[in-house]
């Protein structure tokens, strides 16, 4: 019969279109692929290395950083637990950095006192019994972008301790801070940048501190959720596709973005900043003593700091923590690629 023959011809023939097609996808896909991969490492390095920032009067006070008016605001944001309560909040007026403590900055503190960081030091195994061997080693937790994500997409896959990771090379021992000395400096415990800005004459901020000066002063909680055009987050699917269009795929130098209202760089995204207070699982009522939380790897052996701002690792399928009231843990003795912090002065206001 006709019918059993063009049977028999068809198969094989719409078989072999099938195996073509998929081969054609699959190599069309590689080839987007390697073609994404080259187009992100070539504008990573066409990035800029430095961005000017505007001049300040020559009568400025403190130079380097800028006033923040005191004020009251509702404390906190709706999109996560720990974010809340919402509370009415009361804080005085200070002097901030405008920007991120940079490489340069960190690096004349090291030269004038000797410092040497947390990630440079042999790690205290008494602290954290059952380390695997790499990380009884000094170094420090870096981003590495995955080629696929598995599974369940635990933070393993792009999340790597780096032996031989500090400040001095933030993506691990073969890399390096030169020509990048207006990037914020990364990797530093929480005791790192305390003794930065004790060097200073100064302080890290508290939480409602960091988040008013965000703010810039809008009093209404949960104003900030869009993810920002002015800041340096990340846009495509976290963590495999980058587009950059924000002009970086990665860290970008200090005072890339518009400032906010009040003159501060880079509240939002680039890197966390840390902060002073210690992290509790929702915002503690005002007078309510901060317990010291505890630690996974350690109980009560170590700390958390509450950090700010979320990084150029937040994205909307991902973190969305580029919101002033967001909030995250920060273990006080690890180092990560994408944490810095900057300082605040208590001095009178111009």
């Amino acid at each position: 019969m006709r019918g059993g023959p063009v049977r028999e011809e068809t198969r094989p023939f719409w078989r072999r279109y099938s195996v073509a097609g998929g081969l054609l996808l699959l190599a069309v896909g590689v080839s987007l692929w390697f073609w994404w991969g080259r187009q992100t490492a070539m504008q990573a390095v066409q990035a800029p290395s430095h961005c000017a920032l505007p001049a300040q009067p020559a009568s400025a006070p403190h130079p380097g950083m800028v006033w923040v008016p005191g004020g009251t605001f509702e404390f906190g944001d709706t999109e996560n637990p720990e974010e809340q309560p919402i509370r009415q909040t009361t804080v005085a007026g200070v002097w901030m950095d405008r920007t991120e403590v940079t490489n340069d900055e960190f690096a004349g503190f090291v030269r004038a006192t000797g410092y040497v960081t947390l990630a440079e030091r042999a790690v205290d195994v008494t602290k954290h019994t059952g380390l695997p061997p790499d990380m009884q080693q000094p170094g420090a937790v870096v981003f590495v972008m995955p080629n696929d994500v598995r599974g369940g997409g635990h933070v393993t896959q792009w999340w790597r301790y780096l032996p031989g990771a500090n400040w001095r090379h933030p993506g691990g021992p073969t890399t390096s801070i030169d020509g990048r000395g207006a990037f914020p400096v990364v990797t530093l415990a929480f005791e790192d940048a305390q003794a930065y800005a004790r060097w200073k004459g100064r302080s890290l901020p508290s939480e409602a501190q960091w988040e008013w000066a965000a703010r810039a002063g809008q009093t209404r909680a949960a104003q900030d959720h869009a993810q920002p055009a002015q800041a340096n987050t990340w846009q495509g699917l976290f963590p495999v596709v980058n587009s950059g269009d924000d002009g970086f795929v990665g860290l970008a130098p200090v005072g890339c973005y518009a400032p906010n209202a009040l003159g501060l760089f880079d509240m939002i995204g680039n890197v966390w900043e840390l902060t002073s207070d210690a992290y509790t699982p929702t915002h503690p009522e005002p007078g309510v003593a901060l317990p010291m939380p505890s630690d996974v790897r350690a109980v009560a052996a170590v700390g958390q700091r509450v950090i700010k701002g979320g990084s150029f690792l937040c994205a909307p399928n991902y973190c969305m923590r580029y919101r002033s009231g967001a909030r995250q843990p920060q273990d006080d003795d690890l180092g990560t690629s994408h944490l810095g912090f900057r300082t605040i002065l208590i001095a009178p206001g111009p």
